[in-house]
């Protein structure tokens, strides 16, 4: 096959009748279903094995370029990168369908470059999922840039030129899931390029959030700060919300006094490493916002208009760290090895413990004037032992992080952790350590596990959801 990308220097990316149609354009159309009819022929790493598959991969393919082809003058920006993915498309066509390379595609899709708030975008890619599938299959979507002016000014303090906001119009099943990102290191390619972005996308994240907390506040009789409350009632305002939260623990994962590299993908750590550092993530993104909120109501009357929304958003995103974090988080997805879930945990754990979290006469409370103290005194707690962890050896840094944990929440009875690993594990190589681990190393209390019986159905219900959902 070989294809030509042809351009329309008169086409205006946002104009009303293509922000409108854009879903339903017939050529987008076409696309999604033939990427979808095309994954039931794909084998887990994307390739097409059978042979007799390859008659209707051709045509699926053929499909799909000549949507590309005809979306394309919707999206000039995208122009370089979508003549790159016929040509990747072209290039797996013409090897037999074996292991797609879409390296070149990858490398021309820059969207950081262009943050442009409604800016959209059309992407298709083989690729896996995050909390979606593992298969490398490919995905089409439609997405949508959302970058307010107050998010454009907070960049210029906290640098995150990698970050990229979206909201999704439409998607492949893929992403009728609980995926919530789209990230560059889940593309076949032939080689892993330096990766220059990575995407969020609010709008699922603001969707699912609202449902959830609005139904966890009913059944724990939580009445919400008037703040928080709005923050179930308006998608937009959410959508937002996150997008602060969200570019502040970005730039952290590699900010602060480290243990080298606080995430060590290349290597097994028992999965409560992971748990400390998402949160620490999140309550830097918490404990900067405080500072925000503090300068911006220090000077009130010289708030401009984009400060006064930043102001804004700055103490809703306190409620959304908590809130997501101990409904959300905690008692979503499977019992093993949930690190997010067990960070919900924690913070849950040690707001109660702290006497700023209450559960009496089966009612849910926080004394809010006591809870940015607390929860910044768990942010110092997991930093110090960061700042410590320079100076030991790793597997001690993981002992101490247990014992950070466990200070908090209990063990599992079983746990080996809990008991005092033996002599013949302490002495030997990091993976004795960690197969040690149970899967539920840290079982939910009796509280969570009333919750998550309660909530179980609504959690579910957030699979594939949506802003306008």
């Amino acid at each position: 096959m070989s294809h030509t990308l042809t351009r329309s220097a008169q086409a205006i990316v946002g104009e009303p009748e293509v922000v409108e149609d854009i879903v339903a354009h017939p050529a987008w159309l076409s696309l999604k279903a033939a990427a979808t009819a095309l994954q039931g022929l794909q084998a887990q790493d994307g390739s097409v094995p059978e042979a007799g598959d390859h008659a209707s991969a051709h045509a699926h393919v053929e499909q799909i370029v000549a949507a590309i082809e005809q979306l394309a003058p919707l999206f000039p920006h995208d122009a370089e990168y979508l003549a790159a993915s016929i040509a990747d498309f072209d290039r797996w066509a013409g090897t037999a369908f074996g292991v797609p390379d879409f390296l070149d595609s990858l490398v021309a899709f820059q969207p950081q470059l262009q943050r442009v708030d409604g800016l959209r975008h059309l992407v298709v890619f083989p690729m896996y999922t995050q909390n979606g599938s593992r298969d490398r299959h490919v995905e089409a979507l439609l997405v949508e840039v959302i970058w307010p002016e107050f998010i454009a000014q907070l960049e210029l303090e906290y640098t995150n030129r990698l970050f990229v906001s979206l909201r999704l119009m439409d998607f492949t099943p893929g992403y009728d899931t609980n995926s919530a990102v789209l990230f560059p290191e889940t593309v076949a390619m032939r080689e892993i390029p330096t990766f220059t972005w990575g995407a969020i996308f609010q709008d699922r994240e603001a969707a699912r959030y609202r449902r959830v907390v609005r139904a966890a506040a009913e059944i724990t009789k939580l009445d919400l700060p008037a703040p928080a409350a709005r923050l179930l009632d308006d998608q937009a305002l959410a959508e937002k919300t996150f997008v602060m939260w969200d570019m502040i623990h970005d730039r952290s994962h590699m900010r602060g006094d480290l243990p080298f590299d606080p995430f060590m993908i290349k290597q097994r750590m028992p999965y409560f490493l992971y748990s400390l550092e998402e949160l620490r993530c999140d309550l830097t993104a918490f404990r900067e916002c405080v500072a925000i909120a503090a300068r911006a109501e220090a000077r009130p009357g010289d708030l401009d208009v984009v400060q006064a929304e930043m102001l804004e958003h700055a103490q809703l995103v306190q409620y959304a760290v908590i809130f997501d974090r101990i409904f959300r988080f905690a008692i979503t997805g499977s019992r093993v090895r949930n690190y997010d879930g067990l960070g919900g945990q924690l913070l849950f754990a040690w707001l109660h413990q702290r006497g700023v979290l209450h559960w009496t006469d089966t009612a849910l409370a926080l004394d809010w004037d006591e809870v940015p103290a607390a929860v910044i005194a768990l942010s110092d707690a997991i930093d110090r032992l960061y700042w410590e962890s320079i100076d030991r050896p790793k597997t001690a840094h993981w002992l101490a992080a247990y014992d950070l944990v466990r200070g908090v929440l209990t063990p599992n009875p079983a746990s080996q952790w809990a008991r005092g690993l033996p002599d013949e594990v302490l002495a030997g190589p990091p993976k004795g350590y960690t197969d040690a681990v149970l899967d539920d190393e840290f079982p939910l209390s009796m509280f969570y596990e009333a919750l998550e019986k309660k909530m179980r159905d609504v959690i579910a219900s957030t699979s594939g959801i949506t802003g306008r959902d």
